[in-house]
């Protein structure tokens, strides 16, 4: 089901995105629940004994986002964020705390001090692309992508952020094409081979989509993946618009 759950979270953020999350090259987090939530408990009595600290604020908010504690990883980072207001790493990842807790609006405001013109954050920049995607001002988007790419040259994820903006833009055609140098890039992740289906199904090109499927997923779940994909479509108006708008897009090319 990789593919079909990118879906809802097409281009969303993330505080914990290790690609580009802004607090990210701290303390790993642990993967299995039980251990994660020892860890939060651990790391929230560091942070009710020093909340001022910007790394023991910082990992305890990953912690409580990782085990879906959004608004208060927005609480404790917000505290930080007062406390150093000129910090932009700081507010770098206020904003994503806050765009993962669907403050869009807000998170665009505060991400916009994160970083200056005359120093451009490529994270910040794929980020700010991500909201201005989820608010539906593709154009804004790809420009944040672009300006993102120019800092770091193909990197994946934002060339994967970037074909999926696209893609939310009815032109799959070139959504295909970026993917497809998007997976090519070393780095490239299951997410970005799931886009990359994701958008082949999109196109009704369902064996290749398949085929890359299973590059991450077992073949009965790389079919079901993408059986499901083609059940979202048949169900849901804005998929299709976006099918028949990328079919459209095909058939002017030719």
């Amino acid at each position: 089901m990789a593919a079909v759950l990118g879906l809802s979270g097409c281009n969303k953020t993330s505080f914990n995105d290790i690609t580009g999350s802004i607090g990210s090259g701290q303390t790993a987090l642990p993967r299995d629940e039980a251990s994660l939530r020892r860890f939060a408990d651990d790391w929230g009595h560091r942070y009710d004994a020093n909340p001022r600290d910007k790394n023991t604020a910082m990992t305890y908010a990953r912690a409580l986002h990782a085990l879906d504690q959004n608004a208060q990883a927005v609480a404790v980072m917000q505290g930080l964020a007062i406390t150093y207001p000129e910090d932009m790493k700081v507010l770098g990842a206020y904003g994503k705390a806050l765009a993962d807790a669907g403050n869009l609006k807000q998170a665009s405001d505060v991400l916009q001090k994160a970083h200056t013109p005359e120093r451009p954050d490529p994270s910040v920049l794929s980020t700010q692309g991500s909201i201005a995607d989820q608010l539906g001002d593709h154009d804004a988007a790809r420009g944040y992508y672009e300006t993102s790419l120019k800092i770091r040259p193909n990197e994946p994820s934002v060339l994967s952020n970037l074909g999926l903006s696209y893609a939310l833009a009815r032109n799959l055609p070139r959504a295909e094409d970026t993917l497809r140098i998007a997976v090519a890039q070393p780095g490239a992740d299951m997410r970005v081979r799931q886009n990359l289906a994701l958008v082949l199904a999109l196109q009704g090109k369902f064996g290749e989509a398949e085929e890359w499927s299973r590059r991450d997923l077992p073949p009965a779940d790389a079919a079901q993946n993408v059986a499901s994909i083609r059940q979202m479509i048949s169900q849901s108006d804005t998929w299709r618009d976006i099918q028949t708008g990328g079919a459209k897009r095909s058939a002017a090319k030719r």
